[in-house]
């Protein structure tokens, strides 16, 4: 953090005024136009960009006001993650993804934990579509329509709690934790960990390049040599698998 936004914040914890959290607020604008960009894509033309940015500004006006400064945190790390939640949250009241697409994603959720079970590894895509009785058209065409859910799916709580972790959590919430609460995040933490480690390579690639290196899905196409819908799909598979296998040991 420059020294004009250091003393712009201490400015604001001395004496917290509404003009001054304007400056703020003016000054990480663009966070929000970042994020909600990020998260419109392959979601459906009823979404709108628009939107996704007024959900995210209430997350970044949250965000300031619960940044510690002293904590020696960047603020774009916890502001990004309030943006996020705030979207994911709203996304979710508002009910907007078809039933059909929410059963076709529990029965390939389903059908990838029978999979990992027996096999010991990650499911081909070959193997799941003969799990699901499918061919490999319509799994990629399942894959394409879950792909408009899941992009914000790990921005959000993989236990389907707003309150969970998330995979972008790279710092602590500034909210009072109690010590079992602490337990529990370190130990989901650990548990994310090693279902990540556990995806085949491109898989891991996938995610690495969208939710740590801030790659667009067309920039991660490039990279790997493929389609932006193939990457949307690949996407969208591993979502699942990490749901999948994270409920699997929570659940016991």
């Amino acid at each position: 953090m420059d020294e004009d936004d250091l003393a712009l914040w201490r400015a604001y914890r001395a004496e917290p005024t509404q003009a001054r959290r304007d400056r703020l607020i003016v000054r990480y604008a663009p966070l929000v136009k970042y994020v909600a960009g990020r998260m419109a894509v392959g979601m459906p033309a009823n979404v709108d960009r628009a939107d996704l940015a007024s959900y995210g500004m209430f997350g970044l006006i949250d965000a300031i006001e619960k940044f510690d400064v002293d904590t020696g945190y960047k603020f774009e790390t916890y502001g990004v993650r309030r943006i996020r939640g705030a979207i994911v949250d709203e996304l979710r009241s508002i009910d907007w993804v078809p039933r059909s697409v929410r059963r076709k994603a529990r029965q390939i959720e389903r059908a990838i934990g029978e999979l990992e079970k027996r096999l010991q590894r990650s499911p081909t895509d070959q193997e799941l579509a003969d799990q699901l009785g499918l061919t490999m058209n319509e799994l990629d065409r399942d894959l394409g329509q879950i792909s408009m859910t899941s992009i914000a799916a790990l921005d959000g709580a993989l236990s389907g709690d707003t309150e969970g972790l998330s995979l972008v959590d790279t710092i602590p919430d500034h909210d009072q934790q109690t010590p079992d609460e602490a337990l529990d995040e370190q130990a989901m933490r650990a548990l994310l960990k090693d279902a990540l480690h556990a995806l085949p390579p491109r898989e891991q690639q996938v995610i690495a390049l969208y939710y740590f290196e801030g790659l667009t899905l067309s920039q991660i196409g490039e990279v790997l040599g493929v389609t932006e819908s193939r990457v949307s799909q690949i996407h969208s598979k591993v979502i699942l698998s990490l749901r999948s296998r994270l409920q699997r040991v929570t659940v016991g």
